[in-house]
């Protein structure tokens, strides 16, 4: 017998169906599906992770290890992420720009730290068109070194400055432990490079454009996070001064959701990107790096997802509203799909919405299958509404009867504002209440072991690598970020004892 091709199917019933049962009914293929429950996040976290990514078809595995197929519906979550941050940048007055996938080997090691840093994950190219190439070449793995190169013959004067430049691409890193979104050898990314006159300027713009992923995170993404400084020995491979957003997951991981780097001149002197001051003196420019990935996807998943599936937060939803019409004849179908229509144009003049048209499954199946996908409003419409000039409303954050209201037809775009407006509020609310509850304060060495098991710890550091890296050897947790948002005493050393005057969070990370 030959398996079945799962895309001769319909998308409602392509899911991971185990073979041999592809051989069962479509009716019995959707029985078993609808049985089928997700793992619990509390029983084993990883695994739901990796089954709502497949079954909500956001993604897939490719059949490279460490690879990733982005489906059409993670794609357009993600093409909502880049209209969304792209704005932002054009606001603040940077430009798109594209450069090349390749990057001579050489490009690479003129910038000592960097290349050391990136070294085990590069993936080189040394064999083209059959020959043996002169030079290798590297599959980008960050185009600091290709954009520095650029920026060396662009920029001659300080007219010329500053370069403001992002670029929406993909990038390699070779990768030995891959999970979906969060870290695969390909990923989708944007990456902002900018050059500027002075270290001020510089820095200006480094915090600047951090200050921009914190504020998308918060107003589109609904996750709070916490914005401060990486450690010396946390920050990025070539940069002096490395600063992050991070967020907690569901399971009290952090993931480091957004960087921005101040390089200095690093950058600037391995490439010879010079100018001609105002005085006619030659002078190094100062640069910048920036970016947001994929991996904002999956920091979207974890800490708003629960034991049913996704939960997307209503401003980036590739779906905002998705109406189910419910009807039992074609007396019913006929009295009930005007109406929808009707609702389907009102509300598409200012939401995302999808009419789930489909005759093969159940409403209940509808049900199940868009609490899955995460759309934060589900209207259902049936012979009664249609009589009564209502529509039911349900709710993906706050599922069963609590999530459910009976919302006018005449006033539908107004209360559907509102309620997606109240969604993205109680999300960030939620997940700043979960952050809260699972961050500590621990007094001694020995309760800071315990509590960073199952949540954060903030806690003094005094900056020294070595309690770092022992307090990593002991308990896996690393320094998220010196936050920017510090107490004004000074206290001692979570590890060594020792005076300490910034604190730091601490947590295991993805």
């Amino acid at each position: 017998m030959t398996r079945p091709n799962s895309n001769m199917l319909p998308q409602s019933k392509r899911l991971l169906l185990p073979w041999p049962e592809t051989a069962l009914s479509l009716k019995n293929q959707e029985k078993n599906m609808a049985d089928e429950k997700l793992p619990s996040r509390s029983e084993n976290y990883s695994e739901w992770y990796n089954q709502v990514i497949q079954r909500a078809e956001l993604a897939d595995y490719a059949p490279v290890r460490g690879c990733m197929v982005v489906r059409p519906y993670g794609w357009a979550l993600w093409e909502n992420i880049q209209q969304s941050l792209d704005r932002r940048f054009k606001a603040t007055g940077h430009v798109n720009a594209a450069f090349p996938l390749f990057i001579p080997m050489s490009f690479l090691e003129k910038e000592k730290e960097h290349v050391q840093g990136f070294s085990p994950e590069l993936a080189v190219v040394t064999v083209g068109g059959g020959e043996t190439l002169e030079e290798p070449l590297v599959v980008r793995p960050t185009s600091e070194t290709i954009i520095g190169y650029m920026y060396s013959k662009w920029i001659k004067s300080y007219r010329d400055l500053p370069v403001l430049i992002n670029q929406w691409g993909n990038v390699v890193r070779w990768e030995m432990r891959t999970r979906l979104f969060l870290r695969t050898l390909e990923f989708y990314w944007q990456e902002g490079h900018t050059a500027h006159a002075t270290a001020e300027e510089a820095r200006e713009e480094t915090l600047r454009m951090l200050n921009v992923y914190t504020d998308f995170a918060i107003d589109d993404a609904a996750i709070p996070v916490v914005p401060g400084r990486k450690s010396s020995t946390e920050k990025f491979a070539g940069a002096v001064d490395s600063y992050t957003i991070e967020a907690m997951m569901g399971d009290t991981r952090a993931l480091q959701s957004g960087t921005s780097h101040f390089l200095g001149q690093n950058f600037a002197k391995a490439f010879d990107i010079q100018y001609l001051d105002a005085n006619n003196q030659l002078q190094y420019c100062w640069t910048t790096s920036w970016g947001v990935s994929t991996r904002m996807i999956g920091a979207i998943i974890m800490t708003h997802g629960d034991d049913q599936g996704l939960i997307l937060p209503p401003r980036l939803a590739p779906y905002q509203i998705v109406i189910v019409p419910i009807f039992r004849n074609d007396a019913e179908q006929a009295k009930v799909m005007p109406v929808v229509e009707r609702m389907r144009q009102e509300l598409s003049t200012s939401f995302r919405v999808k009419v789930d048209d489909r005759t093969e499954v159940t409403p209940g199946f509808k049900f199940n299958d868009w609490e899955m996908r995460g759309v934060p409003i589900r209207l259902e419409i049936g012979p009664k509404d249609v009589e009564k000039g209502t529509v039911m409303a349900a709710r993906r954050d706050k599922p069963g009867r609590e999530g459910k209201t009976s919302l006018s037809q005449d006033q539908i775009v107004g209360q559907i504002a509102e309620l997606l407006t109240e969604i993205h509020a109680n999300l960030y609310e939620r997940a700043e209440a979960f952050r809260d509850r699972n961050t500590y304060d621990p007094k001694d060495y020995d309760e800071f072991k315990e509590v960073i098991q199952h949540g954060w710890a903030l806690s003094w550091w005094c900056g020294n690598p070595e309690c770092e890296a022992h307090i990593k050897e002991d308990t896996k947790a690393t320094t998220r970020c010196i936050p920017f948002d510090q107490p004004e005493s000074s206290g001692r050393c979570i590890y060594c004892g020792q005076p300490a005057h910034e604190k730091a969070y601490f947590a295991r990370a993805y």
